[in-house]
């Protein structure tokens, strides 16, 4: 340990007076001795030098010793320091490349997931899309069944079916609409907590190029200065905890998107997979109402055709027995002229021949038997006609109610079911085509 120098004590000396006879106390040697030393006083002035230059020289010495040991002190605990100083860069560089490659790792899943979601909405899109196609055709067949003519323009099953079809579509592109909002409004979140990591892993490379640098300064540097005013805090300077609590918080935010937009994506497949089901079905329901109805339709109409058949028959049969009739009335003619003669022929028999004899009871009981076979036969004719007249009505209502069932035939199997074979596949509807 050094000795810190210090200053000796002055000695003390008393002067001797000149008192013997070699005193100088005369008149005439008193200038010569008043300004002169003493031998002793020589001695003692050298002796005093040399004190002082051995103190002098033991003084220097322990300053060097005291300098070169603080000297090489100061420089073990530079050199301490800034090894130390170096490490904890070191350490810094590893924690900061930690968090950065924690953030890369992020953005790089985030961007991925954003990718996949973006792929969903598309085939939400596509889904939205190609249900137009399924909403036209079943508006299309309920304005095409509105052209059918009474009695068949009935609310039946099919109807029905169509009503219940086009309401589930519209639901379900109300449906696609919010999940196609939701969507969007997900990409958004995920895009935005993927430009804070982004900021957040570009100050850290930034802070790590920094960092680098300052650990690969060393003494021999020559890009090294002096920078006084540095040696200080700002006052905005985040602590480690904060610092590493700010970017995990950005990271557990990402996460948390992430996290629900892969719950997205899966409700997403869930919705587009039983849109797809539900259209399908309610599809195959109205195509076999449809078909039901047609059956229901060409067994109205082939019985209807049946009877038809019948009818036209009878009217040949009525048509005949109305000829026969009138014939069988017109061959009454020549009997009751015959009858009728012999009675106004016998009624010129002279005065007591004129008798009502058996022969003019028997003319005129034929007479009244033609007449009243006549009158019966005229009956059945004004009956057989109207017969006939009604065979017509029900010929004539069979005929048009026929042409209303080919009508709805028409309607329902060329226009309806020929439209709905365009129907979009499952695929389509899923929203992958």
């Amino acid at each position: 340990m050094a000795v810190p120098a210090s200053h000796l004590p002055m000695k003390v000396y008393e002067m001797a007076l000149n008192t013997g006879p070699d005193s100088s106390s005369g008149l005439a040697t008193a200038g010569f001795h008043t300004a002169k030393y003493l031998p002793a006083e020589w001695y003692q002035s050298n002796n005093d030098l040399y004190h002082e230059a051995s103190t002098g020289c033991e003084q220097g010495e322990r300053g060097r010793t005291e300098a070169k040991e603080l000297a090489e002190r100061a420089a073990a605990t530079a050199q301490r320091a800034q090894q130390d100083c170096t490490a904890s860069l070191g350490q810094r560089l590893r924690d900061i490349h930690f968090w950065k490659a924690e953030l890369q790792k992020e953005i790089e899943e985030l961007d991925a997931e954003t990718g996949l979601l973006a792929a969903q909405k598309l085939r939400l899109e596509r889904a939205l899309d190609a249900t137009e196609v399924p909403y036209a055709i079943a508006t299309d067949n309920l304005q095409c069944r509105e052209r059918r003519q009474p009695p068949d323009l009935v609310s039946d099953e099919v109807e029905r079916e169509l009503l219940k079809e086009a309401e589930l579509i519209r639901n379900i592109q109300e449906l696609l609409k919010r999940t196609l909002m939701q969507a969007a409004n997900q990409m958004r979140l995920n895009r935005d907590h993927k430009e804070v990591c982004e900021m957040d892993w570009s100050d850290k490379i930034e802070t790590y190029n920094i960092d680098d640098k300052c650990g690969r300064y060393s003494n021999q540097s020559t890009n090294i200065q002096f920078h006084p005013s540095s040696v200080k805090f700002e006052e905005s300077a985040s602590t480690p905890e904060t610092w590493a609590k700010f970017s995990h918080d950005n990271i557990y935010r990402a996460e948390r998107e992430k996290l629900a937009s892969i719950n997205l994506r899966a409700l997403i497949d869930n919705i587009l997979h039983d849109v797809s089901e539900d259209l399908r079905m309610q599809c195959a329901a109205v195509n076999e109402a449809f078909a039901k109805r047609c059956e229901e339709l060409d067994d109205a109409k082939h019985k209807l055709e049946h009877h038809l058949k019948k009818i036209l028959k009878e009217i040949g049969d009525q048509e005949a027995n109305i000829a026969a009739l009138k014939q069988a009335i017109k061959d009454k003619e020549a009997p009751m002229k015959v009858a009728q003669t012999r009675l106004y022929d016998r009624s010129f028999r002279p005065n007591v021949e004129l008798c009502r004899d058996e022969a003019q009871f028997r003319l005129t009981g034929e007479v009244e038997e033609l007449t009243e076979s006549i009158e019966s036969l005229k009956k059945k004719l004004l009956e057989s006609e109207q017969s006939l007249r009604n065979l017509e009505d029900t010929r004539m209502n069979l005929e048009k109610e026929i042409a209303v069932k080919t009508n709805s035939i028409f309607i329902d199997r060329q226009k309806c079911m020929a439209h709905r074979t365009h129907y979009p596949v499952v695929l389509k509807l899923a929203g992958y085509q």
